[in-house]
């Protein structure tokens, strides 16, 4: 008996780009790290890129990519942003598939996902079809082969979904095993109901679906699956071998696979090291030779289904209804507050629909005035969002418009696609998975109904907005401060938007902290700079000027003058207008630098007024990143007071706090938080510091340990982890130089000595990289005797031993 085992991991993450900058802005939950993508990115999409094998002694031996021997599919809008933010790991997924390709018989193990995770069964087919072919043509994009299969957000499927993935090529997909109707072996009559998940999951299946196609369905465990997702199977590499292989059964006369889905991100982000689990299995299961790993193409070749298959339409893997989570309050959610009503998801979604339903046959319509085929345009637009440059552009245009477009008209059918690609995005799944209407996921998703809106107001001439809210007030909110949907829009929304005078004037304002180029970006704009003025008196500044702004993604733009007067703290306060012609723009830039030049401020901020109005600006009108990292400079002074003043108090009354913390007497909460703050500060910065200074480091810590200060974990295991990798990217960079490897070992006996642990992954892995290429040069150079290379090869081995690799 043939045995296969395959494990499939779902990487997503919802997408969490602001829809007017297409990019992620600061998210303060994620700290360390700048957003919760790169949190997740570095405890799971990282490791499972370079995973560990460990001998007995716990010492690392190997290190696999995961990706190369799993199943796994990534969401689309995922892989982009890996591949701009995290390019090395982005293209260890895709080598990762070459080497799948190799392994299996030429069958790939990635998968394809329909594209912005939005439930199929509740969108129209319109859209259904959009979300296969964008995710498609995504995959072919990244992976230069078309998919074989394609995963389904939340496994929610429908016949008419299945019916287009057949149309489009795609030849399975993975279910979970309650969405299996009835089974019959195929030529056969009687059908066997299978429903409530009992459906043998050992074989593949086939679906009669119109027209003579077909589409071949994996169900996975679902015991096992749920055992990996929430359970203790991945405490130990051995339990999700045990689980895997236990599930074969000599009762079955045909080829059995026994394969799994869940979460990708359970393999580190949900589970810690949940990917060495992850390595452990697959090495031991290949290792043992007893079951033969696989993936589901793979499988498919060599044996194809002899059962055919009815499903349950309309069902998924993630809510027990069907559905219902994402459109009505089923009774599914996170189970975190108790008693909170989900109702809120039925005026949401029928929100959404009237706003898609009102505008797609004013898309039509507007469009059909460039366009031969509006529809056939947005299936095929997904070719300019991979490929945000103006030649894409252009030929997208000679293939779908009616005819030569001006500048002016190509704007406005960037503008009509990208209303139609934010009125599919809207639809994601997150918005409604959750317990409330002021989640984070659901005002995302009301942050890309109202890019809709914005763009419907410029181009179509008419104002959606008051009927959409009229519509969100119906969906209210658990927390009685956030009312309804209305005011979430009015709260969280609006006050988000952005247009080409809020880039305008983010730049005036930034531009008087940071040097910009004559052309320079801001997130997706591009900004010419067609004349700056700085001036100063004492602390003030006064920046006036005119730029041209533009727009990457629609090519709309304004040129904009600006004034902005800082006062040499947080208050500021500048005014941005359309650029009204020379002679208003000279008048306004003399007027305004003429009071300032006198310093005569309430001047030049009545002159401000006079000439812009209402058009005024302040910190708040920045966009966050730089908002926090202005605010930081505007702060600084003010905390390095505080810390001196701090310092000083430590410094004359530690012997004091020594002297209590002798005598056994704790510490008054004065003298405790004055160490916390001054301990803290001074180990950050020494951990920031170009070079390490080990004495000092210890003598803190030895410090923080004496007066039992509580250390600030997290921000400095980041500092210091940081340093030590600028340490092992300098040996990496010159690894014959003895005196580089003595200080990133001196380095590593810190670790040790912390009361909180250090992520060693990247300097493991610099680490290892040496020990293949380097060190055995290096032991043949040692063999002679004493000399460098055999100091070299002693540092280097103890070196190992602390990131806790094993040398031979």
């Amino acid at each position: 008996m043939e045995k296969y085992i395959c494990i499939h991991g779902h990487f997503y993450q919802p997408p969490r780009e602001n829809p007017w900058l297409e990019a992620i802005e600061l998210q303060d939950s994620a700290f360390p790290y700048h957003d919760w993508n790169e949190r997740i990115a570095a405890e799971c999409y990282a490791p499972n890129t370079l995973s560990r094998i460990l001998d007995g002694e716990g010492r690392i031996i190997r290190l696999p990519n995961n990706y190369a021997t799993i199943s796994c599919n990534f969401g689309p809008t995922l892989l982009a942003w890996l591949m701009d933010k995290t390019p090395e790991i982005y293209e260890a997924i895709l080598a990762a598939d070459r080497q799948s390709q190799e392994r299996f018989s030429g069958h790939g193990s990635a998968i394809a996902q329909a594209y912005n995770h939005m439930i199929m069964p509740l969108a129209h087919r319109r859209d259904k079809y959009t979300q296969v072919l964008w995710g498609i043509r995504d995959f072919e994009h990244r992976f230069g082969r078309p998919p074989e299969g394609m995963w389904l957000p939340e496994t929610a499927l429908d016949i008419e979904t299945l019916d287009i993935m057949a149309e489009l090529g795609i030849r399975f997909t993975i279910l979970a095993p309650r969405q299996a109707h009835k089974v019959r072996k195929i030529g056969q009559g009687h059908w066997r109901d299978v429903r409530g998940g009992r459906i043998d999951p050992t074989t593949a299946y086939l679906l009669k679906l119109c027209k003579g196609r077909t589409m071949n369905l994996f169900f996975y465990d679902g015991p096992i699956s749920q055992g990996i997702a929430f359970e203790d199977v991945l405490e130990r590499g051995e339990n999700l071998a045990s689980r895997l292989v236990n599930a074969f059964s000599e009762e079955r006369p045909w080829p059995q696979l026994v394969h799994i889905a869940t979460d990708g991100e359970t393999y580190g982000h949900h589970r810690t090291h949940g990917d060495m689990a992850l390595a452990y299995a697959l090495d031991y299961l290949e290792t043992e030779n007893f079951v033969r790993l696989t993936n589901y193409g793979e499988f498919l070749e060599k044996h194809p289904p002899s059962f055919e298959v009815k499903i349950l339409e309309n069902s998924s893997w993630s809510c027990v209804h069907g559905v219902e989570r994402w459109w009505k309050d089923c009774g599914c959610n996170s189970g975190m507050h108790p008693g909170w009503s989900q109702a809120w998801r039925t005026p949401l979604r029928e929100a959404l629909d009237w706003l898609r339903d009102t505008l797609a046959p004013q898309y039509e319509a507007a469009a059909s005035r460039f366009l031969k085929d509006p529809w056939a345009a947005r299936n095929d637009y997904i070719s300019v969002i991979l490929k945000r440059d103006r030649q894409e552009v252009a030929h997208f245009l000679e293939q779908h418009a009616s005819r030569s477009l001006d500048p002016g008209e190509t704007s406005t059918v960037l503008k009509l696609l990208e209303m139609q690609r934010h009125a599919m995005l809207m639809y994601t799944s997150c918005g409604w998975f959750f317990d409330d209407l002021s989640g984070l996921e659901t005002v995302q998703v009301l942050e890309y109904a109202g890019r809709v809106v914005q763009l419907a107001r410029d181009i179509l001439g008419e104002d959606p907005e008051p009927q959409f809210l009229q519509r969100l007030e119906q969906a209210k909110s658990n927390i009685p401060e956030h009312g309804d949907g209305r005011q979430i829009f009015e709260k969280f929304v609006k006050p988000a938007m952005v247009d080409l005078l809020t880039v305008g004037a983010h730049y005036a304002i930034s531009s008087l902290f940071e040097d910009y180029q004559v052309q320079d970006r801001i997130f997706c704009y591009t900004i010419d700079q067609e004349d700056y003025r700085l001036a100063e008196a004492g602390k003030a500044k006064l920046a006036v000027g005119r730029i041209r702004v533009t727009s990457d993604i629609t090519w709309n733009s304004a040129t904009i003058s600006f004034a902005v007067l800082h006062f040499g703290d947080h208050n500021l306060s500048g005014g941005v207008r359309e650029f009204q012609g020379e002679e208003p723009y000279g008048a306004m830039a003399w007027e305004v630098s003429e009071a300032f030049s006198w310093a005569d401020f309430p001047e030049t901020l009545r002159r401000l007024d006079q000439h812009f109005g209402t058009s005024t600006y302040s910190l708040r009108s920045l966009f966050r990143d730089e908002q926090r990292q202005i605010l930081d400079q505007i702060i600084e002074l003010s905390l390095e007071e505080i810390r001196s003043a701090y310092g000083r108090l430590y410094t004359h009354n530690v012997p004091l706090m020594r002297f209590h913390k002798e005598l056994g007497v704790p510490l008054p909460r004065p003298f405790l938080a004055t160490a916390e703050i001054v301990l803290n500060r001074y180990l950050l910065e020494a951990f920031q510091a170009p070079d390490l200074d080990l004495h000092l480091i210890r003598s803190l810590l030895e410090e923080a340990r004496l007066l039992q200060v509580e250390l600030e974990g997290a921000g400095l295991e980041y500092a210091l982890r940081k340093a030590i990798e600028r340490l092992a990217e300098r040996f990496r960079q010159n690894p014959i130089d003895l005196e580089c490897l003595q200080q990133l070992e001196a380095a590593m006996t810190l670790e040790t000595e912390l009361p909180f642990a250090v992520l060693l992954w990247k300097v493991q892995n610099i680490y290892y990289e040496l020990l293949h290429s380097v060190y055995p040069q290096q032991v043949r150079e040692s063999e002679p005797g004493p000399g460098e290379a055999r100091s070299w090869v002693e540092h280097f081995a103890a070196l190992g031993a602390k990131l806790s690799v094993r040398v031979d």
